[in-house]
């Protein structure tokens, strides 16, 4: 045999492949590689969705909104890095969900977690030029918002793919779509749908028709752009796109089509988007804030996690009276080009419910943005003469005696001279001034509380002991911690420094007949919707008996009546008030009520620079800012339009003993002649300053004049006084010594170019006065 090699034989049945044929793979082959693809996939699938677990949720998607409300509902504003306010499916209106699902996921309840189909079509539809689309169902896309970041990386895909199939298996459907609407982003940096239905609309996601449903839905893919008020160039694009999602709803019988066709695009308003804080809107959080840090309702770490909704008391139709009032009669008049003083105003208030101890109103400033202390709740500036009334209170209340050792009634007489000296007390010498160094000789004190006289109130202090008074002021509501709360008789002219809301507080409890409710601005507190934060338990007490506060009540009633406060009647409503001046004319008070309402009315000075406090001497082009004058035409149009369309009660009081009765006249010991007349705004100089409150010194009243607190006496109402030894004053010259000896600028009569006086006459003075009987 040849040992050439020799030519195999093919074998029989098969042929070797030649040419272009030799490139195409077997059936053999194309099926090995389709089994060995397929257990790839197979187990590239099962390696996956066992290795990718559901991790927590981002940080972004936790993030939310505080939500503070009135008590309606209606929102005040939204506080929190992240506009979102998570609300349940059950508060997004069927039209709400059906549209976002007619926009982004028509098969959302019949497919399954993903859809490979729109996936490669996505994928192709990019990669030709047709534009980016996600291709993911609504299920993944919120995996992405919740779970994920927004980034486009292909690990970033192939976790959403896993995580949504499992999540699918989890979940249900509605869980999934209320956390879609939660955390979708609408634009006007809102996140979620309720938030997304105040941005555009100013309502709840629970009232959105299907018009405004549709747009909203629409906003979904390109939230910026189809936003027509920032961008009107784009409105025929975001029409289209609302026109595609109310088709949708049409197409899966959401929608029918009669209501499709009578439907027209509607435009989002300007301005809704309630989270700024501008206006009395920033103020209001921080107290709110404030408060329940303060009282451990919510810590700060929770209020900064956000998802709180928080009602509060405030009534929305009083909080918008008392910026109309302030505006109308205070800032309206102010020029600070032409004068400088008017730049250093500032204005603050109060208002609380006397029965249930609920704050339904609060002035706090201009703007938030530009003022950013609260004026309502500072503690820096004194109260000056509306602290009286705690004084008299307390006497009531403890049954206390003049150093005769009579009963202090309405109908006690004082000696109102100028610059008394106190008697009894050992912490030294002290003889405030009264206003204008008027004297005012043998008055009553229902007189002197309508004038307002300094002489008496100092001296009451200490007949009752200014322990008490203390005691007394914090049962009412002011707190113990309150600056220059001490017991001497300084007290008594408000050297305090309490905050409007205190002061409302305690004015309250005097018109709930002694009672006091504690004060809350809280009446609700969810957490994202479902838990219900416990609220402190309040609870009433009973501060001084209801014959103190009555008794005080119907004196305070005299002050509105015939006293400093006359302009408090323009309430039209049976009211009881005191007005106050602090140190310098630094701030003007008015503290009144009504049997429904207790408000505190204060108009402050601050250097808007320095912050420093600032006289108020030809503020608004007056002489002086007294607290009969601006603070209490504030007050009486607040209360008048607050308590709007509500019964008019009166006070129900029940009285201290002989308090009805009334003293005879007593003569004018005023050493001025008037030089305004009632509501004459003609500027006048102001005098020296001695207005300020001062503690008394140490003990030098070694041989000076003692005078003795007296009493009316006598059914038949004649009147015995203490008598005087040695020298008093009552001229109205000041002594060089001791001339800055008074915290109130507050007098009633003539002689008086405060601003405060209620006439000349019979009213004015007391010549020819006869005090009525209070409390009928």
């Amino acid at each position: 045999m040849s040992d050439e090699p020799q030519p195999q034989q093919p074998a029989p049945g098969k042929r070797n492949r030649t040419g272009w044929r030799r490139i195409v793979p077997t059936w053999r082959m194309t099926l090995g590689a389709f089994l060995a693809g397929a257990l790839l996939l197979t187990g590239g699938f099962f390696l996956g969705y066992h290795l990718v677990h559901i991790p927590s949720a981002n940080a972004l998607a936790l993030k939310q909104a505080n939500v503070y409300l009135y008590t309606d509902g209606s929102v005040i504003a939204r506080d929190g890095e992240v506009n979102r306010e998570n609300v349940g499916l059950g508060r997004i209106s069927q039209d709400a969900q059906h549209a976002v699902l007619a926009a982004e996921d028509r098969d959302f309840y019949t497919e399954s977690a993903v859809d490979p189909q729109a996936m490669l079509r996505a994928a192709w539809n990019t990669a030709t030029g047709k534009g980016k689309q996600s291709g993911s169902t609504i299920t993944q896309q919120y995996v992405k918002n919740y779970y994920l970041q927004q980034e486009q990386t292909v690990t970033r895909k192939v976790k959403e793919f896993f995580i949504a199939i499992k999540l699918d298996r989890e979940q249900s459907k509605e869980k999934i779509l209320e956390g879609y609407l939660n955390t979708s982003y609408f634009g006007r940096n809102a996140y979620g749908i309720q938030a997304a239905a105040q941005a555009y609309y100013g309502m709840d996601a629970q009232d959105l028709d299907a018009g405004r449903a549709a747009y909203l839905a629409a906003l979904v893919n390109a939230p910026s752009q189809y936003d027509v008020i920032a961008h009107p160039e784009n409105r025929p694009a975001a029409e289209s796109r609302w026109n595609y999602v109310l088709d949708g709803m049409v197409e899966q019988g959401w929608l029918s089509e009669t209501k499709r066709a009578g439907l027209k695009f509607p435009p989002p308003k300007e301005s809704t988007n309630s989270t700024g804080m501008s206006g009395q809107r920033g103020y209001l959080v921080q107290i709110m804030k404030d408060h329940l840090i303060r009282n451990k309702i919510v810590s700060e770490e929770e209020l900064d996690a956000g998802g709180y909704r928080i009602t509060t008391t405030l009534q929305k139709d009083k909080q918008n009276a008392f910026v109309d009032a302030v505006n109308d009669k205070l800032v309206d008049r102010l020029d600070q080009k032409e004068r400088k003083v008017d730049t250093y105003v500032r204005a603050g208030g109060a208002a609380v419910e006397p029965k249930t101890g609920k704050v339904r109103a609060m002035y706090n400033g201009i703007d938030y943005v530009k003022q950013y202390t609260p004026n309502a709740t500072r503690r820096d500036y004194q109260v000056g003469s509306i602290f009286k009334p705690f004084v008299f209170a307390a006497a009531v209340a403890n049954g206390s005696r003049t150093q005769d050792g009579l009963p202090i009634t309405p109908n006690t007489v004082y000696d109102g001279t100028n610059k008394r000296p106190v008697q009894g007390w050992s912490g030294g010498l002290y003889d405030p001034a009264n206003e204008d160094d008027r004297s005012y000789g043998d008055i009553t004190v229902r007189e002197a509380t309508d004038k307002s006289v300094n002489a008496v109130y100092a001296q009451m202090a200490v007949d009752v002991g200014s322990d008490k008074v203390q005691q007394t002021a914090v049962g009412l509501g002011i707190p113990s911690t309150t600056p220059e709360l001490t017991p001497s008789p300084s007290i008594a002219l408000g050297v305090a420094t309490a905050s409007a809301l205190d002061m409302a507080e305690a004015y309250a409890t005097l018109a709930n007949h002694g009672v006091h409710s504690d004060s809350t601005m809280i009446e609700k507190i969810t957490k994202n919707e479902r838990e219900t934060v416990p609220l402190p338990e309040r609870k009433n007490r009973r501060a001084v008996s209801r014959e103190a506060a009555d008794t005080t009540t119907a004196v305070l009633r005299g002050v509105v009546q015939n006293g400093t406060a006359t302009a408090a009647l323009g309430a039209g409503r049976p009211a009881a008030g005191k007005t106050g001046t602090a140190e310098e004319d630094k701030a003007a008070w008015f503290a009144g009520y009504t049997p429904e309402l207790a408000t505190v009315v204060a108009v402050m000075g601050q250097n808007p620079d320095t912050a420093v406090q600032e006289k108020l001497y030809g503020a608004m082009g007056l002489s002086r800012v007294n607290g009969g004058g601006v603070p209490a035409e504030i007050w009486a149009q607040f209360t008048r339009e607050a308590l709007e369309g509500e019964p008019v009660s009166d006070f129900d009081l029940e009285l201290q003993p002989d308090a009805e009765r009334t003293a005879p006249p007593t003569a004018d010991t005023g050493s001025r002649p008037p030089t305004t007349t009632p509501g004459d705004d003609t500027p006048t100089t102001p005098g020296p300053d001695e207005n300020a409150p001062r503690n008394p010194g140490p003990d030098d009243s070694t041989g000076r004049g003692r005078t003795e607190g007296g009493t009316n006496e006598g059914a038949g109402g004649d009147t015995t006084t203490g008598g005087t030894d040695g020298d008093t004053s009552t001229g109205g010259t000041t002594d060089g010594t001791n001339g800055d000896t008074t915290g109130d600028t507050d007098s009633g009569g003539t002689g008086s170019s405060d601003g405060e006086n209620p006439g000349t006459g019979g009213r004015g003075g007391l010549t020819g006065f006869i005090p009525r009987a209070r409390g009928e």
